[in-house]
């Protein structure tokens, strides 16, 4: 966990949730020229407290009737008693707000307008059901998806958004308070509109409509959320600023680790634009500064690190490509005081700047600091030969340390030998602040190409585990990689909107290992289906769901796990 000292924003406690649930009422198109899912959405009052004049999908509060209710409503056996209260509260406020009612009559038959003419939408609404003898059928109200409200809001809420059948022979009618204009929709449609300034919907909205327009009917979305009774996914987002709009993101999207770490309380204070003029400061101990050499396989560009503070000197991480103003950049965001300059590995894009950096530091009379890594192998391309002035031992610890008032601060940065992307690649663990430097080996928005001889899908697996078992000594929650932001799938709870259910990095490491591990199943499958084929066959058998331009580039981590495979005893070419 991140020291508390190293933060960059005074921390504060974020607005208490209050408990929501929230519906989506759904129908099948009867155009045929336009199929797919509608949506009941409505217009909120532009007096109302919480996203004024926005359309959204009825609900509101949970109400301690709801959860008094069970009796009166039916339930899938897969259905507990949270879900079933949440279903309650959803179906109440459909009604309360749009005059519709998902429940039948004693006798079985479904109510329509006429049963709801005779209620009283400003009445007790359970007391009236169970007056009436009707039943609510809250075994047909799913649950979709699980949305926290962002930490920067001054309300908050915690909401399930659910999913059921619209009733036939029913009409919405709007309250005219607080929602007005029910109007039925397409989710793309919705998104267009938004996007053309004309339909002002929120974030969770807009994410919830993305993922139902991939759905072909109503069933599906049904018998999607059917599958386990949970929700088919669950996010309190994070904000930051983009060309300069606040811009938000859910836990897979790439700068959601980043916020996560710059901005632990929700502070809409952190940019996310690419720049390789300026440090930026991501902890008081920690900046980064990107190289301006963005392409096809760097991204935005290889991200140097600076470590430390005025108090104790910095090391520099990957001082990367031998380019005159990026080195300068990186010597005054150290203010010239650099005890280390370490290389996570040799490729082109990473050591070369290292000797400028040096020199640099040794004509403004600062000492010189080493140059520190492992040395390339022969297996090594010939543009990427590195020789450190020290070779780094696994397990070995640098340590920077120095007065701070009364107490002595200190970082600590533990080396880790992690072959697999190159033979002499290494990670750097800051032990204080639970901060894992993985260079090349994973990376945000990609997966590292792995290019026999000098790179191994065996080895990089095998790292893959060793880097899991020091996050999980260390408590390790965020990645800082080479390309891309900082890494950190840190998973919201209802109770503690920021607590992820084990370490941050630990969730990153296993879906990577995973992805790897399927692909490798789908080079296996194209290698049986074609055992005589050729690396190319394999490549457009195994790569299938990769653009073309991409294969070449694919080819080479294909031939790795083809060796690994080989290396098993499964195949031969």
């Amino acid at each position: 966990m991140v020291r508390h000292t190293q933060l960059l924003h005074p921390q504060r406690p974020p607005a208490a949730l209050r408990t929501a649930a929230t519906v989506l009422l759904l129908r099948d198109s009867t155009d045929p020229d336009r199929p797919g899912v509608e949506v009941l959405m409505t217009r909120r009052s532009m007096t109302a407290s919480f996203a004024p004049g926005a359309y959204v999908f009825p609900g509101g509060g949970i109400d301690a009737a709801d959860a008094q209710s069970h009796d009166i409503a039916t339930r899938r056996a897969t259905q507990g008693d949270l879900h079933l209260t949440q279903a309650i509260a959803a179906i109440r406020e459909s009604f309360e707000e749009l005059g519709v009612l998902l429940a039948h009559r004693a006798d079985g038959s479904p109510v329509d307008d006429s049963d709801i003419a005779t209620l009283d939408r400003q009445a007790p609404f359970a007391a009236q059901c169970r007056a009436s003898g009707l039943m609510l059928d809250a075994c047909g109200v799913f649950v979709l998806a699980h949305w926290i409200t962002d930490r920067d809001l001054p309300r908050r809420f915690d909401v399930p958004f659910l999913v059921a059948r619209m009733p036939e022979a029913q009409q919405p009618v709007a309250d005219e308070a607080e929602q007005f204009e029910p109007v039925w929709v397409r989710p793309a449609e919705a998104l267009e509109r938004h996007e053309a300034g004309a339909f002002f919907i929120i974030f969770p909205t807009i994410r919830t409509l993305e993922r139902l327009q991939a759905f072909a009917n109503v069933q599906a979305v049904l018998d999607a959320c059917a599958v386990n009774d949970e929700p088919l996914w669950t996010s309190c987002p994070r904000a930051g600023v983009l060309a300069g709009r606040e811009s938000r993101h859910m836990e897979h999207e790439p700068p959601f680790g980043e916020l996560a770490l710059v901005c632990p309380d929700g502070q809409i204070a952190h940019s996310l634009d690419w720049q390789h003029e300026q440090p930026v400061h991501l902890l008081r101990n920690v900046q980064r500064l990107t190289a301006p050499n963005p392409g096809f396989m760097t991204g935005p560009g290889t991200n140097s690190y600076v470590v430390g503070d005025p108090a104790t000197g910095h090391i520099v991480i990957d001082p990367g490509p031998d380019d005159a103003p990026h080195i300068e950049r990186l010597w005054r965001a150290a203010g010239g005081r650099i005890q280390a300059i370490v290389c996570t590995h040799s490729h082109p894009d990473h050591s070369p700047g290292a000797p400028r950096l040096q020199a640099l530091c040794v004509a403004a009379g600062l000492g010189r600091p080493p140059i520190l890594g492992l040395p390339s192998l022969p297996t090594a391309r010939e543009n990427s030969r590195f020789v450190p002035e020290r070779a780094l031992a696994d397990g070995e610890q640098l340590v920077l340390t120095g007065p701070s008032g009364e107490t002595p601060v200190c970082h600590t940065l533990a080396v880790i030998h992690t072959p697999g992307h190159a033979a002499n690649h290494l990670c750097l663990l800051l032990v204080e602040d639970g901060l894992l430097f993985t260079g090349d080996h994973i990376l945000n928005g990609s997966t590292t190409v792995i290019d026999p001889p000098d790179g191994s899908m065996g080895a990089y697996l095998d790292s893959l585990d060793k880097l899991a078992d020091r996050c999980r000594q260390h408590g390790v929650d965020f990645i800082l990689p080479a390309h891309g932001y900082v890494l950190g799938d840190l998973r919201a709870s209802a109770d503690n909107a920021s607590a992820p259910a084990e370490g941050g990095a630990l969730v990153a490491i296993a879906k990577l290992k995973a992805h790897r591990l399927q692909r490798e199943a789908k080079v296996a499958r194209a290698m049986q289906a074609t055992p005589e084929g050729t690396l190319d066959d394999w490549v457009r058998l195994a790569y299938d769901d990769v653009p073309e331009r991409l294969w070449p580039i694919a080819r080479r981590s294909l031939m790795a796990h083809v060796d690994r495979l080989q290396s098993l005893g499964g195949f031969n070419e």
